[in-house]
């Protein structure tokens, strides 16, 4: 049975609180929204500005004018019932736990702070998430250069909030291709796709941009270990790339008609 959710009053207005969707609703007006992960999260609760004319967050110069700092409680004192059917916990559970214990895989945590790297799975072979050495570093292949992620910036795809890069399996690295000369897809590569250092591997990240080492763990959360997944190459638009690069060939091939006739005419005296 669908239940009722929660409401809750901020300045005179009615909002539902959606922790399915981290969100809060206006009850009158659905379309009007203010995620949870907009505001700032102070560990008891939430605090953001908010202007009551719009009802929701400043925009505008003019808006923050018109704005008081509002607070709310955590989601698991707004909504017990569906913090604990979304993560998976009964509802004599989730009592006295904030939303950190809730939100976050408590597990994953513990484990990446006493110093385990997380790991990801690449082609069936095993990599560290080394953000300290900004890389992907593959296990037991001490030749291999890896995943350097400054060296994969341009493959982010912002669409799909993933790297899409070209991969060798046998040299379990990231390698180049050609782009101007291309003419066939390349035997040796593959195609895969993983997310960004961020999320692989957020206390890292943190710890690398001197942050605190939890921050933002809420939005992302954390995981020990993950999957790269193989795309197909026609994901990438590689082929039109091909094809206008055949066609360059091609047309470098062509003999010049012009020039060859003349060439024709100019051969030898009559006799």
């Amino acid at each position: 049975m669908k239940r009722d959710l929660p409401v809750y009053n901020i300045e005179g207005t009615d909002f539902i609180v959606d922790v399915a969707l981290l969100q809060l609703r206006e009850k009158e007006n659905p379309e009007n929204i203010i995620r949870v992960f907009d505001m700032r999260d102070i560990g008891d609760g939430y605090v953001f500005d908010y202007n009551s004319k719009i009802k929701n967050l400043p925009v505008h110069l003019s808006e923050y004018h018109e704005s008081t700092v509002v607070k709310i409680p955590e989601l698991v004192k707004l909504d017990p019932v569906g913090m604990a059917k979304k993560y998976g916990y009964t509802e004599a559970e989730v009592q006295n736990k904030t939303d950190f214990d809730i939100i976050v895989d408590q597990q994953a945590l513990g484990k990446r702070l006493m110093g385990h790297l997380t790991t990801i799975d690449i082609a069936d072979h095993l990599f560290y998430v080394d953000i300290p050495m900004d890389m992907l570093r593959p296990k037991d292949d001490v030749l291999s250069n890896g995943i350097v992620f400054s060296q994969i910036e341009h493959y982010y795809d912002d669409e799909r909030e993933m790297y899409m890069i070209p991969y060798n399996p046998k040299t379990h690295e990231f390698q180049e291709i050609d782009h101007q000369s291309i003419t066939s897809l390349p035997k040796d590569l593959i195609v895969i796709s993983f997310p960004h250092e961020s999320v692989l591997d957020p206390v890292g990240y943190n710890r690398k941009g001197g942050w605190d080492e939890t921050d933002g763990l809420k939005e992302v959360n954390i995981r020990s270990h993950f999957k790269a997944e193989q795309v197909d190459w026609k994901e990438t638009g590689i082929d039109e790339t091909i094809k206008e690069n055949i066609k360059k060939q091609q047309s470098l091939k062509q003999p010049d008609e012009s020039h060859t006739s003349g060439k024709r005419q100019r051969r030898g005296p009559k006799l």
